[in-house]
C-alpha cells in the first residue's frame, strides 16, 4: 500500500530475507523477492578504502569466514569473503555485496530499500556521509529514493548535511526522552522503533507531527496485525510469509 507522502511499503524484509537466508547478501534479497517482498532493509558500512558495502556487525566474525574489526579491511579483502556458509551449506560462497550491487538489484526489480547506516565505532560521520553520497549516486533519477535510518545521530546528521534530499528516519530501541528534538533537528520523515515501544498515543502523536511510524522486528502475525490496526505504517520483519498472508497488495 502506498500514498503520496509515504511511498514505502507496508512490509519490509529485514536484512534481505530475515532468517531464511544469509543476511545482507544478494542471495537473501533474491529469496525475499521470491517470497513476494518488494521492499528490503539492509545494513551499510564503509571499508577502510571507502567502499560502501553491507554488513551488520562491527566485526566480521559472526557472518563471514574472517575475524576482526570490519573497518580494518579494504574492499578487495572483504569481497573475497564467504558470507553464506555460517547460515547453511546451501548458501556457501555467498559474498558480501556493495551498496551499488544492491541498488542495481532493487532498481531492476522496482523494489524499495531502507538502508540502515551502521557505522563502525568512531566512524559515524564518515559513514553517514559516504552512505548518503553513494545512495544518491545509485538512485539518481529514480522515482523513489531509499530511506536512510540509523541509531547514530551523528551518522544521520552527516547524511543530512551531505545529501539533504534523501529521506531519513531515527531508529530507537527505547523511546528517547528528546526524540522530538532529534527528529526535528535531523528533519526525519519517520521514526523506526522496536515494536513494543508503540502505543496508540505515540502513533497519534507522530502522525499529528507528520511523522510516519516503522516497527521492527515483528515476526508474529497477530502482533503485526495489531500494530497495523493501531496505525503503524511499516513493519520490518524476518517472517517471509507476511506479504502473502497479511496483505494484498503489499
Amino acid at each position: 500500500m502506498q500514498n503520496l507522502d509515504w511511498p514505502y511499503l507496508r512490509f519490509v524484509a529485514h536484512r534481505g530475507a530475515g532468517l531464511s537466508a544469509p543476511e545482507n547478501t544478494l542471495a537473501a534479497f533474491q529469496h525475499g523477492f521470491d517470497m513476494g517482498y518488494r521492499m528490503f532493509e539492509c545494513d551499510a558500512k564503509v571499508s577502510a578504502d571507502g567502499i560502501v558495502y553491507l554488513l551488520h556487525d562491527a566485526t566480521l566474525d559472526r557472518t563471514t569466514n574472517a575475524q576482526g574489526m570490519a573497518h580494518h579491511y579494504i574492499w578487495d579483502e572483504i569481497s573475497q569473503l564467504d558470507a553464506g556458509s555460517w547460515h547453511s551449506e546451501w548458501f556457501a560462497g555467498a559474498g558480501i555485496p556493495t551498496l551499488e550491487q544492491v541498488a542495481q538489484f532493487c532498481i531492476e526489480r522496482d523494489c524499495y530499500l531502507n538502508i540502515e547506516i551502521k557505522p563502525s565505532p568512531g566512524f559515524e560521520a564518515r559513514t553517514g556521509m559516504l552512505v548518503a553520497q553513494k545512495a544518491m549516486e545509485c538512485w539518481k533519477g529514480q522515482p523513489v529514493l531509499p530511506l536512510l535510518t540509523s541509531f547514530k545521530r551523528d551518522a544521520l546528521q552527516s547524511a543530512q548535511m551531505s545529501v539533504p534530499e534523501l529521506p531519513r528516519g531515527f531508529l530507537m530501541h527505547e523511546l528517547s526522552t528528546d526524540w522530538h528534538d532529534a527528529v526535528q533537528m535531523l528533519q526525519c520523515s519517520t521514526i523506526a522503533c522496536h515494536y513494543p515501544i508503540y502505543s496508540q498515543s505515540l502513533i497519534h502523536e507522530c502522525h499529528n507531527l507528520g511523522i510516519r511510524c516503522m516497527a521492527y522486528t515483528v515476526n508474529d502475525a497477530n502482533k503485526a496485525i495489531e500494530l497495523l490496526e493501531m496505525g503503524v505504517d511499516t513493519i520490518i520483519t524476518d517472517n517471509m510469509s507476511f506479504v502473502r498472508e497479511l496483505s494484498s497488495p503489499v
